[in-house]
């Protein structure tokens, strides 16, 4: 007989995510039983400097050990910030042996979207790219309060994407992302708790960021 829980909830409780996809650093926590806080800073070009000392600071006073498992964005979003984060989350996760859970920067914004949004329509999501291209996404919400991925993030020429939509089945909501991210790390931390509570544990290797374009053109 199995006596472990199969959550583990009962030895780790709570859960932790980045957002460091832009200039703002959103950092999130919770035990999803009443206990949970999110703060953001904008940190600019200080977030290299500061990332470790804010994230030590923001989860007391729990500790480590007290992490059931991580979250962190993806992408798409400023590269060297979005690498930060997968870096601290994997990190984290492989010195904890804990799961590490990477979300889209995206589907991360939809989430917080939903929430304000009295209709059942489509999230059609556009996010400015390097060289005049965009970041587009659709994602509609399910039944389990989740997000259903209709369109896969995609960077494209803003021709293509007009095309993508004019030519979408159903009625959408574009939601036009914009340049600071920190403020939906609390939906990141809401969709990596729903992959736990489906029994998801994905191994901290298995967190790749979602950069879209390489930083240097040509490449």
């Amino acid at each position: 007989m199995n006596s472990n829980p199969p959550d583990g909830t009962s030895v780790k409780k709570y859960g932790l995510a980045l957002n460091t996809a832009s200039r703002e650093l959103g950092l999130a926590i919770s035990n999803f039983a009443g206990d949970s806080r999110c703060q953001t800073w904008n940190l600019d070009r200080d977030l290299a400097t500061h990332l470790h000392q804010y994230l030590v600071e923001f989860i007391q006073p729990q500790t480590w050990g007290d992490l059931a498992f991580i979250a962190v964005a993806k992408g798409p979003g400023g590269f060297t910030g979005t690498r930060m984060g997968m870096v601290t989350a994997r990190t984290l996760a492989q010195q904890l042996d804990i799961p590490v859970f990477a979300i889209s920067t995206l589907a991360a914004v939809a989430c917080s979207s939903s929430k304000k949004s009295i209709s059942n329509q489509d999230m059609a999501l556009q996010m400015p790219a390097q060289r005049g291209q965009l970041f587009g996404a659709v994602y509609s919400i399910n039944s389990n309060s989740g997000l259903t991925e209709l369109f896969t993030d995609t960077v494209m020429t803003p021709e293509s994407w007009q095309e993508k939509l004019d030519n979408w089945g159903n009625s959408y909501q574009l939601i036009e992302v914009g340049s600071d991210l920190g403020w939906s790390v609390s939906s990141v931390l809401e969709l990596a708790y729903l992959e736990w509570q489906m029994g998801s544990r994905p191994d901290w290797s298995d967190a790749l960021p979602f950069y879209g374009q390489h930083p240097v053109k040509g490449h």
